[in-house]
C-alpha cells in the first residue's frame, strides 16, 4: 500500500514469498502479526541484504510492538533504531520453522563498538597559507560555502580535504539521516553500519548531472546527498559542464533536492557545505608573482565567465589561495592541529545552536534568514553602515549582503563576541569577489 505506487527491488522477495505461503495454506496469518518483512531471496532460500535497511527500520518503528525481519546482512543496520525489535534469520526455511513454532527469535547484532580512527589529514601539515587557513575556519565554523582560487600547486585541495576535520562530530541525529542516505545508495559497511564522520565527497569533474543531483530508475541519491552534513569538493570546478554546476544552485538555497517522477517525487536530503577549487586563468598563473601568465585577457574573462553570477553570488567565501614558495616548505614548520581548530570551531557552533534553537531547520549562521539577521543578529550600527556603503562599491545583491552578515556573524562568534561589530564586517568583505569591470563586461 499504496495500490498506486509502483514497487521495484528485490527487498519485496521475502514479503512475497510470505505472501504465497500464507494464501497456500501453508502460514496461518495469526502468526504473522506485528511482524514486517523485508529481504532479497537467493535460488537457495537465503535471506540477502538489500539497500535502505535503516530508512526502512525508521518506518517500522512508527507501528507499536513490531518486529521488522531483515537478511543477517542488514540485522546491524536496522538494530541502530533501539526501540525496534530485529529478526534476521539466515533462510526462508528457518524464518517459516520459527514462525510455525511460535517463536520468531531475535537477531544476534555484531558491530564494532567504536567508530573507525580519523585518518584524514591535519591542518598542521599546511605550510603557510595563514589567510587561507582562517578563511576555511570561518567556513567550517559557519557551514558557508567557499571557492578557492589559486594557481596549480598552491594547496587548494590540501586545504579542502581537511577542511571535515575541523568540523564538530555528527550527533546521533545526524548520524543516522547520513547513514540512512548511504543505506539507500548501498554505500554502509555491514560491520560498521552507522557513519560517525562527517562525509567528504570530491566527484571528477566528468559527473553527470544525476550522478552530483541524483536520479535514475529508481531515483537514487546522487554526491549531494551522500554529502549531506559534511563536504562536497569540486576540483577544477570550471572544467564541470555548466549545466551540471548550476544544478547545484537549489540544493544549495533548500537543503534537499527533490527529482520528480511520471510515476512519483522523491526528496533527498541535501545540507553541504561546498568547496570549489579553480585555477584564476587557463595557464593558472594569473597573478602568481613567481610565473608569469600568458592568457590573452579575453581568454582570462570567458574562463572565468565559466562560474556564473547567479552561482558565484550563492558562495558566501571566494578566497585567494597564493603559490608557496619551494624554499619554504624545508624552511617553516606547520601551524595549529586541526584539533585546536576545531575546538575553536565547535564553540562557534555551540553558540549558533543556541541562537537558532527556536528556528526549525536551521542549525549554522549559513542557513539563517535574511531577515532573521536583520531582526536578531546583534549587527551594530557602524557595522551596518559600512555594509551598506560597500554594497554600493562592490555592486552587491540582496544576496550578497546578507551573506557578507552571515559571515560576519560567524566571525563574531569565533571571537566569542554577542554582537557583530565593524571589524567582523570589515573582514567578511574580504571574501566576497571584486566587482566587474566594464573591459571584462565587453569581453564576456
Amino acid at each position: 500500500a499504496p495500490a498506486d505506487v509502483r514497487k521495484e527491488g528485490t527487498a519485496f522477495d521475502l514479503p512475497l514469498a510470505i505472501g504465497i505461503l500464507v494464501a497456500t495454506g501453508q502460514l496461518r496469518s495469526a502468526l504473522l502479526e506485528s511482524c514486517l518483512f523485508a529481504g532479497e531471496l537467493g535460488l537457495d532460500g537465503a535471506l540477502r541484504g538489500v539497500r535502505g535497511a535503516l530508512p526502512i527500520a525508521r518506518l517500522a518503528a512508527a507501528r507499536r510492538d513490531a518486529m521488522l525481519v531483515v537478511p543477517p546482512g542488514n540485522a546491524a543496520e536496522a538494530s541502530l533504531v533501539s526501540e525496534l525489535a530485529i529478526g534476521a534469520p539466515p533462510s526462508l526455511e528457518q524464518l517459516v520453522m520459527q514462525l510455525r513454532a511460535g517463536r520468531l527469535e531475535r537477531g544476534r547484532v555484531t558491530r564494532a563498538s567504536e567508530p573507525l580512527p580519523d585518518g584524514r589529514d591535519d591542518f598542521s601539515d599546511v605550510i603557510g597559507q595563514e589567510s587561507a587557513k582562517r578563511a576555511m575556519e570561518v567556513a567550517a565554523a559557519g557551514g558557508h560555502n567557499v571557492v578557492l582560487v589559486g594557481p596549480p600547486g598552491a594547496g587548494k585541495t590540501m586545504l579542502a580535504r581537511r577542511l571535515p576535520g575541523i568540523l564538530p562530530p555528527l550527533s546521533e541525529s545526524e548520524a543516522l539521516e547520513v547513514t540512512s542516505v548511504h543505506s539507500v545508495a548501498g554505500l554502509v559497511p555491514s560491520a560498521r553500519p552507522l557513519l560517525t564522520v562527517r562525509p567528504f565527497r570530491a566527484p571528477h569533474h566528468s559527473i553527470s548531472d544525476a550522478g552530483l543531483i541524483g536520479g535514475g530508475n529508481p531515483p537514487r541519491p546522487g554526491e549531494v546527498s551522500l554529502a549531506h552534513h559534511g563536504v562536497l569538493f569540486l576540483d577544477e570546478l570550471l572544467e564541470f559542464r555548466r549545466h551540471v554546476v548550476e544544478a547545484l544552485r537549489q540544493p544549495m538555497e533548500d537543503g534537499e533536492v527533490v527529482i520528480a517522477r511520471v510515476a512519483a517525487s522523491v526528496r533527498f536530503p541535501a545540507r553541504f557545505t561546498l568547496v570549489g577549487a579553480m585555477n584564476p586563468c587557463p595557464c593558472g598563473h594569473a597573478g602568481d608573482a613567481a610565473r608569469s601568465c600568458s592568457c590573452p585577457a579575453a581568454d582570462i574573462v570567458r574562463y572565468r565567465s565559466r562560474l556564473s553570477g547567479p552561482l558565484s553570488d550563492r558562495l558566501d567565501m571566494h578566497v585567494h589561495v597564493g603559490a608557496v614558495a619551494v624554499r619554504s616548505l624545508s624552511e617553516q614548520r606547520g601551524g595549529e592541529s586541526s584539533a585546536t581548530i576545531r575546538r575553536r570551531v565547535a564553540a562557534a557552533r555551540a553558540a549558533q545552536e543556541e541562537r537558532y534553537v527556536h528556528c526549525p531547520g536551521v542549525s549554522c549562521n549559513a542557513h539563517a534568514s535574511g531577515r532573521w539577521l536583520d531582526a536578531r543578529g546583534a549587527i551594530e550600527q557602524s557595522a551596518r553602515d559600512l555594509v551598506a556603503r560597500a554594497a554600493e562599491r562592490l555592486a552587491l545583491t540582496a544576496r550578497g549582503y546578507h551573506r557578507v552578515l552571515r559571515v560576519a556573524r560567524t566571525i563574531a562568534d569565533l571571537d566569542g563576541r554577542t554582537g557583530v561589530a565593524e571589524v567582523h564586517v570589515a573582514e567578511a568583505l574580504r571574501y566576497r569577489p571584486p566587482p566587474e569591470t566594464e573591459r571584462e563586461r565587453r569581453v564576456g
